[in-house]
C-alpha cells in the first residue's frame, strides 16, 4: 500500500527548504527544487522504516500488526 504525504517547501536564498507535515524531524535543504524533493522522499522512507523498527523491538514478543486507516 502506498501512503502520500504533504511536502512542505520553498525558497530561501539560494537553498530550497523542506518538511514533510505528517512526519515531525523530516526536513531538507538542498540547493534546488528537484534535489529537495528527493531528499524529503528519502529521508521520509528512512525515517519510517527507523520509526517501524524501533515499534517493533519495543513490542518484544508475542505482538499483532493490524492496519489502521484514517
Amino acid at each position: 500500500m502506498k501512503q502520500t504525504y504533504t511536502a512542505v517547501i520553498k525558497q530561501d536564498g539560494d537553498w530550497w527548504i523542506g518538511w514533510v507535515e505528517e512526519v515531525p524531524g523530516v526536513n531538507c535543504q538542498e540547493p534546488n527544487r528537484a534535489d529537495l524533493l528527493l531528499s524529503l522522499q528519502t529521508t521520509l522512507a528512512e525515517a519510517i522504516a527507523f520509526n517501524r523498527e524501533e515499534a517493533l523491538s519495543a513490542a518484544g514478543t508475542g505482538f499483532e500488526e493490524l492496519p489502521i486507516a484514517v
